[in-house]
């Protein structure tokens, strides 16, 4: 074979994994908008120079370097960082150094194909001229997205804290957004007013440098909800409220979706995604999970070093998860005493869930484990409507549709199945139509029962 088409294996391990970010350019992609930017910002505060690459301007790249038998994210992303690495070599010419940026692609476990995106983004990084030397960051699931190694260990600790709080900020400012927006007193407002806000929670989290009390982020949060409120044209009475769950990156990045939740709120919906922070929790319930099952069979097998190797690893995740839901539960009953916003699913709570009925287990791992519970939560909460976004082929958001579809017919929730790709189905919009009359008509039937 020709050496330039040649497979470094190598590279797999050794260009694809924790590197240090000091002196580096920290690439992130766009997923959920609000998100990045506050995570971004958090880096910065850090003293990473973090930045949040543009998205969808190099979908043609994507397209050109991918199959089209990949998951549609691993086209959008693949295509984010070719066309910011284009942009980079003609805006600084001979003075461009592909060793000077750190990529962030991270990774899951388990059958998702999530897991091979920065493995094939690598191959085809070595393949272009001048970006096999580009790292690519990868934090995983494995070991609950530890930050060691990327920046000093004295501070590790203060950033994932502070990471964490941008994510729940973040969560919270969407859902103000998909509060007001289908009553604002006027067109545009909620749009101009949350992008402005974004903005100043940039400079707050990038002036933080994770300082032990975040009451100025907080204080600043509560400022913004109360304004916010301002927008809501209370003549308008409250809306068919519809979920959403799904998989995690179609469901937050707008234009892969086609601006689903918009074209639900034009047709009538409020309309409630589910969260970041719910996938973090997720995560690290996910490895409470496993040092348990790790406990339980070295006592049966009598290795007792490591079964406690495994409660080490057990009560480490266990105050990390305490932390993460006591924290994300401080923050929404602040911001619901002024506002009523949706509050978020506890991940324990949607275990119990599926156990009730026995629909799915946690062993098996991938979203479906909150999608399937999560359209329950929503259909016992009241919710009219349920919309489940994915990517198309997507093997836990299909398994997700197979169970769940018999179950919202016998509940009588009108249920929506949106998978995604590049392209644009012309049954899209007669498909929502149809599910917002279903939807409407189970508002006005649910009215009518609680008059009753």
């Amino acid at each position: 074979m020709e050496s330039a088409k040649v497979i470094n294996f190598r590279s797999l391990t050794e260009n694809v994994g924790r590197f240090n970010l000091e002196d580096k350019v920290f690439l992130i992609p766009e997923m959920n908008r609000i998100g990045s930017h506050l995570l971004a910002a958090t880096f910065r505060g850090f003293g990473v120079h973090a930045k949040v690459m543009d998205t969808f301007k190099g979908l043609d790249l994507g397209n050109e370097y991918t199959s089209g038998k990949e998951c549609y994210p691993c086209q959008i992303t693949t295509g984010d960082i070719l066309y910011f690495m284009e942009e980079e070599k003609k805006r600084l010419g001979g003075a461009f150094r592909a060793e000077d940026y750190v990529y962030f692609m991270p990774e899951a476990d388990g059958p998702c194909r999530f897991g091979m995106y920065n493995k094939y983004q690598r191959i085809v990084l070595d393949s272009l001229p001048g970006l096999s030397r580009l790292k690519i960051g990868a934090l995983s699931t494995n070991d609950g997205y530890s930050l060691e190694g990327i920046i000093e260990e004295e501070r590790v600790r203060n950033l994932k804290k502070t990471s964490y709080l941008s994510v729940v900020v973040a969560d919270i400012l969407d859902r103000l957004l998909w509060r007001i927006r289908p009553y604002e007193r006027e067109p545009e407002m909620a749009d101009a007013f949350i992008e402005k806000s974004m903005k100043v929670m940039e400079d707050v989290f990038e002036a933080y440098k994770g300082e032990k009390k975040p009451d100025k982020i907080l204080d600043k949060l509560d400022e913004i909800v109360l304004e916010g409120m301002d927008i809501v044209d209370p003549s308008i009475p409250r809306k068919p409220r519809v979920g959403v769950v799904g998989e995690i990156y179609l469901r937050t990045h707008v234009k892969a979706n086609q601006d689903v939740i918009r074209s639900l709120e034009q047709h009538g919906a409020e309309v409630t995604n589910a969260s970041i922070a719910e996938w973090i929790n997720y995560t690290t319930y996910g490895k409470v999970r496993d040092a348990t099952t790790g406990v339980r069979q070295s006592l049966r097998q009598f290795r007792f070093g490591a079964a406690m190797n495994f409660l080490k690893e057990f009560l480490g995740f266990r105050l990390e998860l305490f932390y993460q839901e006591l924290k994300q539960k401080q923050i929404y009953e602040r911001v619901r005493s002024l506002f009523d916003l949706p509050e978020d699913h506890k991940v324990s709570r949607l275990e119990s869930i599926l156990r009730e009925d026995d629909l799915f287990s946690f062993d098996v791992g991938t979203e479906a484990c909150l999608s399937i519970p999560g359209i329950l939560a929503y259909a016992r909460e009241g919710y009219n409507g349920i919309v489940n976004v994915y990517p198309f082929t997507c093997m836990p958001s299909t398994i997700t549709s197979a169970i769940i579809r018999p179950i919202m017919n016998k509940l009588r929730v009108p249920y929506l199945d949106t998978p995604y790709d590049s392209s644009f189905q012309p049954g899209r919009e007669a498909a929502i139509r149809t599910f917002m009359y279903q939807v409407h008509q189970h508002f006005k039937r649910s009215k009518e029962k609680n008059m009753n």
